[in-house]
């Protein structure tokens, strides 16, 4: 099968953890491994408290006076509806940048930038391409810089993924998530967080769309602590084996539209339909973090199927990115 070129896999970041950092949260959320373990569990359980006080017709208005940038060099549905509505219902306001409309458009530095921005904003999410882009912008700000999805990954997602798997299975701890398709920013996230609650992630891939080793060999370390297991396969079905959840990404990232063909051949014997479903358990999850392309990654039966919990991933970025604005920026 063919492997991605060497231009479109993300260049390798530099890792927060080589920073100073205070005790207890970064400054930033730029990767789940970024978090200590127990902020996992509380971002969890403070997401759950959040969404039951909406849905009881509660409100109050920590972040009043709050203001949050959204620089976004990627399009967006759900990472930008989910801060802004998330800022909005907490009594602060969002700004959103696109990077065109801003004056980094015109040669701006974005040091300049980023420091300009310190002095009116009380917090910023950025979506790029390159981690070590977001990484500049948070060495150059003094507020809280949030990471809204990279080339090398998608913390938010993995943390609203993991709140939807707590609330349908009651736990994460020892629960088996497969994981189809390319080891990409979003697997990277979901292995971050699943060594950190002690889950078994298995990766089931295509060779050369392996994730990021040091990923991988971080997320077996952490494991030793958590009991969780992390594996990485070329078969699907093995992959899904006796699975709780099954999880699957577009074939086809922003920025590697060049490659569709290849992409497209390599990947075509990892669609998740009902035939590798019989590999899971019963009544395991079908989750997908959206926009899906039916047909390709994931079959329409699969996707619109009664195991789907979709729609919940959705609208649980809505109630996990409230916890962390609270924790980055309430404080």
């Amino acid at each position: 099968m063919p492997a991605p070129s060497q231009s479109s896999r993300a260049r390798k970041p530099i890792s927060v953890a080589q920073r100073k950092r205070t005790p207890g949260l970064p400054k930033d959320l730029l990767t789940v491994a970024d978090i200590p373990r127990q902020k996992i569990h509380h971002l969890i359980t403070l997401a759950q408290k959040l969404k039951a006080t909406q849905r009881n017709g509660r409100t109050s208005f920590p972040l009043k006076g709050k203001t949050l940038g959204l620089i976004f060099e990627k399009p967006s549905t759900r990472t930008r509806v989910s801060f802004e509505a998330g800022m909005n219902q907490l009594g602060g306001q969002a700004l959103f940048l696109a990077s065109e409309k801003i004056q980094l458009s015109r040669g701006e530095s974005l040091a300049d930038t980023a420091k300009v921005l310190t002095r009116y904003l009380d917090g910023l999410v950025v979506r790029t391409f390159d981690q070590a882009s977001l990484e500049e912008w948070a060495r150059h700000t003094s507020i809280p810089v949030i990471n809204g999805l990279t080339d090398h990954c998608h913390p938010c997602q993995a943390l609203a993924d993991l709140l939807t798997i707590v609330e349908k299975r009651g736990r994460a701890k020892g629960l088996k998530l497969a994981y189809i398709g390319d080891g990409n920013n979003i697997t990277h996230s979901l292995l971050e967080v699943g060594a950190k609650v002690g889950m078994h992630v298995a990766v089931g891939c295509p060779k050369g769309y392996e994730p990021d080793h040091r990923i991988i060999e971080a997320a077996k370390e952490e494991g030793l602590q958590t009991g969780a297991r992390i594996e990485i396969t070329h078969d699907p079905k093995i992959a899904a084996k006796d699975a709780d959840v099954i999880y699957t990404d577009v074939w086809i990232s922003m920025g590697q539209e060049h490659e569709q063909q290849s992409r497209m051949a390599a990947l075509a014997p990892y669609q998740v339909n009902s035939q590798l479903m019989q590999q899971a358990k019963p009544n395991a999850l079908v989750m997908h973090c959206l926009p899906a392309h039916r047909g390709e990654e994931i079959t329409e039966d699969v996707l619109d199927g009664p195991q789907s919990v979709v729609l919940d991933q959705a609208e649980n970025r809505l109630h996990i990115q409230k916890a962390i604005l609270l924790e980055w920026i309430g404080k």
